[in-house]
């Protein structure tokens, strides 16, 4: 019975054996298979190079001025991101200029910003894109004293007769609201006078509460902070405009919305009337480079927070994209046809990171396995094929020998014949084979061993020999 030191040594032996055959077997793999092999890496490489790194965790965003609904609507997006382990950095600014201006930029690293439609001109605009249109902005106009006709706010040779000697803040420069304003007046035939001042939305609130102006232009939501300050204040009132169907005629990107009577202050009855708000549009504009994944979490996040029905908005309005201000990204155009119900069922029971994650490796995996699994399952027919082809291609050698032997035996050449055999017999030793073809193999040796013993016998069956009686008779290999 064997030590146990024996068996030990023997299983370290028998591993070692293992081992270093299949590592013979690995190599012998790879160099019969490598152009299919190679074939798979480029198609591997081609993938990964199409599909996108992995998304940041820290995204830069303009929103606007303070105390704007955009700030507001900022910070609610901001949690949003954070619940999904990505920290959304909220960047005030003067305006929509400005946020176009930084959007476009490719130094910047600002990526996204909220943009009212008509503040710019985009016709030169490049390298942003648009994921929508997120929300209503009416154009608000709240003036001091008494409530005034429509008519009050109608061109009168040329002018608005109200606005003539009215102290009137159109915000300022580069801001949704100047430009709104701006092209409302002009639209009217009115160019506003020194009469006119540019303050920012807080500071128009407080100078018209305060009679320091008689009338504010403000492009905000109806929930922003400023616009309910206004709202509330009893001693102002809002302008309705006669011919805001007009507008939306002359301006595209304008849209009228109603507000019944009563409907911001029924104790009051405020408004007094039925009026008619023109209102533009806010757009999240982004960087065309933002990552795919990051642009679809910004879709998610305004179908969650815009999408909700509002003062103005129907549950599910937003976003919408109709009438966005810049070409859609490919990513909001794929969202409008199909929102990826598979990342929106990641996204609801995983964290981000990791439902990324498993979309980028499906991504990445899933094709890989379609077109390399066919490869892969026929690689151990292709090998045998390969190998079993070097055998018979020998045998076909040694037959067309053999048949050279039949047809012009010549003993003179006895030697000659031999180091043919000897060739191909080299040939065969060098062929490197897996073991299910050992039988295959061993028969090709056997076979050339065979013709050798039949070309060193004293009668050559080869030759045809002269039988007794007239006859003929031969004597044939195999």
């Amino acid at each position: 019975m064997a030590s146990f030191k024996e068996n030990i040594k023997e299983t370290f032996l028998g591993l070692s054996e293992s081992i270093q055959e299949g590592w013979t077997d690995f190599t012998q793999f790879l160099q019969e298979t490598w152009p299919v092999l190679i074939f798979l890496i480029v198609l591997v490489f081609g993938i990964g190079i199409y599909a996108d790194p992995p998304p940041p965790s820290h995204v830069m965003m303009a929103t606007g001025t303070a105390g704007s609904s955009n700030e507001m609507l900022g910070k609610e997006y901001a949690e949003f991101f954070a619940k999904k382990g990505i920290t959304l950095e909220l960047i005030s600014t003067n305006g929509a200029q400005e946020n176009i201006d930084r959007l476009s930029d490719r130094n910047d690293p600002l990526q996204a910003a909220f943009v009212q439609a008509g503040v710019v001109s985009t016709k030169d605009v490049t390298g942003i894109h648009s994921l929508g249109v997120i929300a209503y902005d009416p154009i608000w106009f709240f003036y001091r004293g008494p409530e005034l006709n429509p008519k009050e706010f109608q061109g009168v040779d040329s002018k608005f007769k109200y606005f003539l000697n009215k102290k009137i803040s159109i915000g300022i420069k580069g801001s949704g609201t100047h430009a709104q304003a701006i092209s409302i007046l002009n639209l009217s035939g009115f160019e506003p006078g020194a009469n006119f001042v540019n303050l920012p939305g807080d500071k128009a609130v407080k100078a018209l509460e305060m009679g320091e102006i008689d009338g504010v232009f403000m492009v905000d939501s109806f929930y922003s902070h400023n616009v309910q300050t206004l709202l509330k204040n009893p001693n102002l009132n809002i302008a309705t405009f006669g011919r805001a169907g007009a507008y939306t005629k002359l301006i595209p990107y304008l849209t009228v919305l109603k507000v019944p009577e009563g409907a911001f202050d029924l104790k009051r009855n405020f408004p007094s009337q039925n009026i008619e708000l023109l209102a533009t549009t806010t757009n999240l504009l982004i960087d065309d480079r933002m990552h795919p994944a990051i642009q679809f979490l910004f879709l998610e996040a305004a179908r969650e927070i815009n999408g909700k029905a509002t003062f103005f908005a129907e549950r599910g309005e937003f976003p919408s994209f109709k009438n966005t201000m810049l070409p859609e990204s490919p990513i909001a155009i794929q969202y409008e046809k199909n929102r990826s119900p598979f990342m929106v069922a990641l996204l609801s029971h995983l964290p981000f990171w990791l439902a990324e994650l498993v979309n980028h490796i499906v991504f990445i995996v899933l094709p890989f396995l379609i077109i390399s699994y066919p490869l892969l399952q026929a690689l151990p027919g292709f090998r045998r094929k390969r190998m079993q082809n070097k055998i018979n291609r020998l045998y076909g050698s040694l037959k067309s020998l053999e048949q050279e032997l039949l047809n012009g035996f010549n003993d003179q050449q006895r030697d000659e014949y031999l180091k043919r055999l000897n060739v191909l017999e080299n040939q065969a030793l060098n062929i490197k084979i897996s073991k299910g073809l050992s039988s295959d193999y061993y028969a090709l040796r056997t076979s050339i061993d065979y013709v050798r013993s039949c070309l060193n016998r004293g009668i050559h069956p080869y030759q045809f020999n002269e039988g007794k009686g007239g006859g003929e008779s031969s004597e044939l290999l195999l």
